[in-house]
């Protein structure tokens, strides 16, 4: 976990904060003095919803305030409760005749200080009651027999409903049992790969490369354990769930599922998960959910719900609405809570939630939204515009040139990484194992047929190999197939040499006309060009394959003149670089593919 920020201290941060909040929506305003954001379009006649906590959990809870969710939030130190001071001064920024509903996380300082808020409140001859959320189920309910259970995310999806059944004009008691309705059907846990780092503080309880903590709070507290060596993320969310869902358990049992249920899925990211990641999290939940448990959530939120700085933690929260619905006493409808959850707002909550209503109010099955694409039938190949090579030896030479790339993805990864972007190592890792694949199950190299090769590797680089080398090497192939058809009546008369020095040197051609790279810009045609070059003069494999690693030697030396690398390497004058990734990699494939001769 990185300990540098931006900002290297507290002093300050959270006003600043609060006022760049303030800046994304003009309808609100801030209290800076008591750290109250607050809608100004806040109506009286509806009840004002009014949350807050600590700092660091941003967007909770100044990103919630604005139209259909939260009238006013209150921020206090990072991971600190505000004052009750600070509390009243948020309900009386945003009046109601319908009175105030005060909703906060299960925490002592939180509970206390917004319960002397409520009551100071009420003793003025102001409505005003307070929910408290709890829903981790990681202490369980001997260790949190007094306490009650901790408060994870999913008290952003209560706030929602609530915020939402406000603005249709429900009242303040009407609300809360809505709320505690709510509330009372979510099972959450959290698990992180380490600790967050307070902007300021030396220390951050950092784990050790080899753990996960599962059961962590937001506030950098301790899990319920620790997991070494560290799971993969299949067998972490397996744990996640069975905490989470399993009724058996004496301790966490906190939510009963029945078949049919509707149900919604909530998985924030503590503010140090990529989106790539989180990405995939959801999607080994979703499977999860449904092959161990059978339950396939109408609604599905995921993000930055409610943040721990820059941890990089997540936690995964289950609601059960039918349940919820019940618990209402038919005052509501799983229908209504879900329509609750769909109207739009002006906040952050968008953000999680993007479109998730569909005309019918329906989310459609998963299985549904998965389209695969028509398959694309294969031209045979003519063999009278084929090069036939024997199939054990192209065979041998295939698997020696992937293999050889395989084996080289370590250097050609850690070279990019200072030189470019990263990706070279592995995008030449996955066009060899997939042609490796091929070779395997579609026995590719049985017929001899090289234009099948080719064909086979247009195909692998066109879908599975991206960034700037797969672009050039997908038009590489695709020209090389061709002239290889068009010019392999001359292994007729003059062997198969022929064919490939003519087919290089129109394929090189034909790339000219989408890249200006010559010899010494330091790319893949310090490789390519001089291999070409040498078949064209006559030389013979060997000897082009040594032209292709002099090629790829020599851009040690060479100042990049294209691509990102540029940037890089403009100081690079009178010193040694690594060798272009690109041109290396295209040489250790040529050079593996005369191995095998």
């Amino acid at each position: 976990m990185s300990k540098r920020h931006l900002f290297p201290s507290l002093d300050g941060l959270v006003p600043k904060a609060l006022r760049g909040i303030v800046a994304y929506n003009p309808r609100l305003n801030l209290d800076e003095t008591n750290r109250v954001v607050f809608d100004t379009e806040s109506p009286r006649d509806r009840v004002s919803i009014i949350s807050g906590g600590g700092s660091g959990h941003e967007p909770a809870w100044a990103g919630y305030v604005g139209s259909n969710m939260l009238a006013a939030s209150v921020a206090g130190d990072v991971f600190a409760s505000p004052s009750t001071k600070q509390i009243l001064a948020a309900t009386e920024a945003v009046p109601s005749d319908k009175g105030c509903l005060l909703v906060v996380t299960n925490y002592t300082g939180d509970c206390l200080h917004f319960g002397l808020a409520a009551e100071k409140t009420k003793a003025r001859g102001l409505p005003c009651r307070m929910l408290i959320c709890g829903d981790d189920v990681s202490i369980g309910k001997t260790g949190g027999s007094l306490v009650g259970r901790r408060g994870l995310a999913a008290q952003i999806g209560v706030l929602k409903i609530l915020g939402a059944a406000a603005a249709q004009g429900a009242s303040l008691d009407e609300l809360y049992d809505l709320g505690v309705a709510v509330a009372g059907q979510i099972v959450s846990i959290a698990a992180t790969l380490d600790h967050c780092h307070v902007p300021g503080r030396t220390e951050h309880g950092a784990l050790n490369e080899d753990e996960v903590e599962i059961g962590t709070g937001p506030h950098n507290e301790p899990g319920y354990k620790k997991l070494s060596p560290a799971p993969s993320a299949e067998g972490l969310v397996r744990q996640i769930l069975s905490y989470c869902l399993d009724e058996k358990d004496p301790e966490r049992g906190y939510v009963k599922f029945s078949p049919g249920d509707e149900t919604v899925l909530m998985i924030s990211n503590f503010g140090g998960m990529s989106n790539l990641e989180m990405g995939a999290l959801v999607d080994e939940v979703l499977q999860q959910l449904l092959a161990d448990w059978n339950i396939e959530p109408s609604r599905v939120y995921a993000g930055c719900l409610e943040t721990s700085l820059n941890a990089p933690a997540f936690s995964v929260s289950v609601i059960n609405i039918t349940a919820a619905a019940a618990n209402t006493n038919g005052a509501y409808s799983a229908e209504q809570i879900k329509s609750f959850l769909d109207i739009r707002t002006d906040t952050a909550w968008e953000a999680v939630a993007g479109s998730q209503a569909h005309p019918a109010g329906q989310r459609r099955k998963r299985k549904e939204q998965f389209v695969q694409p028509p398959t694309e039938s294969r031209k045979p190949v003519d063999d009278a515009r084929d090069l036939k090579v024997e199939p054990v030896l192209l065979e041998k030479m295939l698997r020696g040139a992937c293999e050889s790339l395989i084996t080289a993805e370590p250097d050609l990864t850690k070279w990019d990484t200072v030189m470019g972007d990263g990706d070279c190592g592995l995008t030449l890792k996955t066009g060899a194992t997939a042609l490796l694949d091929a070779i395997d199950s579609q026995q590719l190299a049985a017929t001899g047929s090289v234009v099948a090769v080719l064909t086979e590797l247009e195909d692998i680089v066109e879908s599975k190999m991206g960034g700037t080398l797969g672009g050039i090497l997908g038009i590489f192939f695709v020209s090389l197939r061709t002239a290889v058809e068009e010019n392999s009546s001359l292994a007729t008369a003059s062997g198969p040499s022929a064919v490939w020095a003519k087919a290089l040197t129109t394929a090189l051609e034909h790339l000219e006309n989408y890249t200006p790279a010559k010899i010494g810009d330091r790319t893949v045609m310090d490789t390519l060009i001089p291999f070409a070059d040498a078949m064209k003069a006559g030389q013979g494999f060997e000897d082009s394959v040594a032209a292709a690693v002099r090629g790829s030697e020599a851009t040690r030396t060479m100042k990049p003149r294209l691509g990102r690398a540029t940037y890089v390497g403009a100081d690079a004058d009178n010193k040694e670089l690594p060798p272009d990734p690109g041109a290396w990699g295209a040489m250790v494939a040529i050079r593996g593919l005369k191995s095998a001769t």
